[in-house]
């Protein structure tokens, strides 16, 4: 990809696999009242040159792409297998329906067993009509092409479970890791923009607090963090915004970058 193109960011969900609010929760964050404290399941979506990139299509997916008013994808990464990171992959449908063509999803191997199972039908000999037409493609730990523009997967741990995060030019997506080694940090250096999981303030087993999130921009110093997969733990928006450093932000659902 060449650095000259702009790129727009879109935060899509910012949320947990619970979202903000919580079921049956009645915390003060789960009543609040502020947008910035509604959270839907986390997805970034990346434009690049006309080119529409989702990462992430969780059981939201519907009602970010209604909310956006997202009118093509071309392409759908996946960090991992777990729900609130690809339960809405059946709502890809209006896409083929609209641009007669297949969307092209990208996954390792372990994950693309797991779409294939939770969505069999897709993949059956038999093919009902009106069913999701996917393009799947198997990736694994090093950089691929996708048209014009150049994908770096970052390796990551979810406590034990091996998950990818992406790197497009000078911008970073991971969420749900709780350790990165030294190599895949090595890949992480340089970039515009670092997005980032901080799930709460307390120490959590599989996903960085906030004081580890804020350790990681520490040592790579991106030129703008932003933290997102954001738990209603956390606290208030804007009280935790205000405690940030300089160009270190909790992104909220529709909030938009561009770099």
């Amino acid at each position: 990809m060449k650095e000259s193109y702009p790129m727009h960011i879109r935060f899509l969900g910012t949320g947990t696999s619970q979202g903000i609010p919580v079921i049956a929760c009645n915390c003060e964050v789960c009543k609040s009242t502020s947008m910035y404290d509604k959270r839907l399941r986390s997805s970034v979506l990346i434009t690049i040159n006309d080119i529409t990139i989702v990462i992430d299509a969780g059981p939201d997916f519907r009602q970010q792409m209604l909310a956006g008013d997202i009118q093509n994808i071309d392409a759908i990464l996946i960090t991992h297998e777990h729900k609130d990171h690809i339960a809405g992959l059946d709502d890809i449908r209006p896409y083929n329906f609209l641009k007669q063509k297949a969307i092209d999803v990208f996954a390792e191997a372990r994950v693309i067993d797991a779409i294939k199972q939770e969505f069999s039908y897709v993949f059956a000999k038999e093919k009902y009509p009106g069913i999701p037409v996917m393009n799947i493609h198997t990736i694994e730990n090093k950089p691929f092409k996708y048209k014009s523009i150049q994908i770096e997967p970052i390796r990551v741990m979810h406590w034990n479970l091996p998950i990818f995060g992406y790197r497009i030019g000078k911008v970073a997506y991971i969420s749900d890791a709780s350790y990165i080694d030294a190599q895949e940090i090595e890949k992480l250096t340089n970039l515009d923009v670092l997005i980032i999981n901080a799930l709460r303030i307390k120490k959590h087993y599989s996903h960085f607090n906030l004081d580890e999130a804020l350790h990681i921009v520490e040592q790579l110093q991106p030129k703008q963090a932003f933290f997102t997969h954001i738990s209603h733990l956390m606290g208030f928006h804007e009280q935790v915004q205000a405690r940030l450093p300089r160009q270190v932000y909790l992104s909220y659902d529709g909030l938009t970058i561009s770099i």
